[in-house]
């Protein structure tokens, strides 16, 4: 048996008026919520500006990265960024804007100089509000284009005023380029934004004439320092070609004064050794070694008488010009003269090297009478 369900249409439509309110409702907060919130990324920060009431304006705090909630009604998030911007302002089209933006300033003689610079700067989170309410932009291409450049360009220009050409184009030129930067730090600081890097990008460019004069004045002192260079060289070649015939007539002095020394000690010797030879000679020792020398065979023709072996003993020892007694003492002193450092004889004396010892009479030599 069938069964019937019956439509209750007011029901139905109260069921379908809850779901739009709550539908229209949704839709509501969600647009709400997009309208009131926004999110700050990083490298970026927030400032918040009332535009109704009695503190409308720039706020002094930032608001840090992440959702932020506010009313679009009454407030306004200007997202300021804070990463590291990089300009560049230079001559070539193909660099930066294909419009010359290069950079010149005149030196202390009034020569132009022209230069590409590069910028890197970035803005300090804290001052963003700051900088903000005073130029009220958030576009740091249009500021550094802008009041950036112009005030980068009056700090060249007030630098290399003080500065001569030739300085600004050599070795002056990164001390220049330092002032011009720390010039900077002191203008851009109190608004907040950081100079991180300024440079002069490739060379300075000058005026033909200048440039000619500068590499001809560069030239000149090349040459001079070579100049100098070359008279150092041969000062120092004289000074080492003098010490050497200093030092060769030194070495030849004290080899003669070595070789004078020596023949004057081996004639002392020689002579120190002859006088203990003469005192030595005693007649009793001529007579022995002319015994010595004998062959024992008497000459076997002979004008006279035989001639015997003998001396006379008086004549023989008078040739030392002194008595016995003398001549002992003077040979002692000799030998003792003569005798080697730390030598030591049995009797107190020792006898030259190249001396003859004085030989007393020996027993066994033969009468000299016949």
């Amino acid at each position: 048996m069938a069964r019937l369900v019956s439509f209750d249409g007011a029901a139905a439509g109260r069921s379908i008026r809850r779901l739009l309110l709550v539908a229209v409702v949704a839709i509501g907060v969600l647009y709400l919520g997009c309208s009131t919130t926004t999110r700050v990324d990083a490298g970026h920060v927030g400032i918040r500006v009332k535009l109704a009431g009695s503190d409308r304006g720039v706020q002094d705090m930032p608001v840090v990265t992440g959702w932020v909630f506010y009313n679009p009604l009454t407030e306004q998030i200007v997202l300021f960024p804070t990463s590291v911007q990089n300009v560049v302002w230079t001559q070539s089209p193909h660099e930066g804007r294909a419009v010359d933006e290069s950079i010149t300033f005149s030196s202390s003689e009034g020569v132009n100089c022209n230069a590409d610079i590069g910028l890197s700067f970035h803005i300090e989170p804290s001052l963003a509000p700051k900088l903000y309410g005073r130029f009220r932009l958030n576009d740091l291409e249009k500021l550094s284009d802008g009041y950036m450049r112009n005030a980068v360009r009056e700090a060249f220009n007030d630098v290399a005023s003080k500065l001569p050409v030739q300085d600004i184009y050599g070795a002056g030129k990164s001390k220049m380029l330092a002032e011009v930067t720390q010039k900077c730090h002191d203008i851009f600081g109190k608004d907040g934004i950081v100079i991180d890097q300024l440079t002069i990008n490739g060379s300075l460019r000058l005026p033909q004439n200048v440039n000619d004069a500068i590499n001809r004045a560069m030239e000149a002192t090349q040459k001079a320092i070579e100049s100098k260079n070359r008279v150092a060289q041969v000062e120092a070649e004289a000074t080492q070609a003098i010490t050497q015939a200093h030092g060769a007539a030194e070495a030849a002095r004290q080899r003669a004064q070595g070789e004078g020394d020596a023949l004057l000690i081996k004639a002392r010797s020689e002579a120190q050794a002859n006088e203990i030879i003469r005192l030595s000679m005693t007649p009793t020792i001529l007579q022995y070694r002319a015994v010595q020398q004998w062959d024992g065979h008497l000459p076997q023709y002979s004008a006279g008488s035989l001639p015997m072996l003998t001396f006379d003993v008086g004549k023989a020892g008078g040739g030392t010009g002194m008595d016995e007694a003398a001549r002992e003492k003077r040979l002692k002193d000799l030998l003792e003269q003569s005798k080697p450092a730390g030598a030591t004889g049995a009797g107190g004396a020792a006898a030259s090297p190249g001396a003859i010892a004085p030989a007393d009479t020996p027993a066994a030599a033969p009468a000299a009478s016949h």
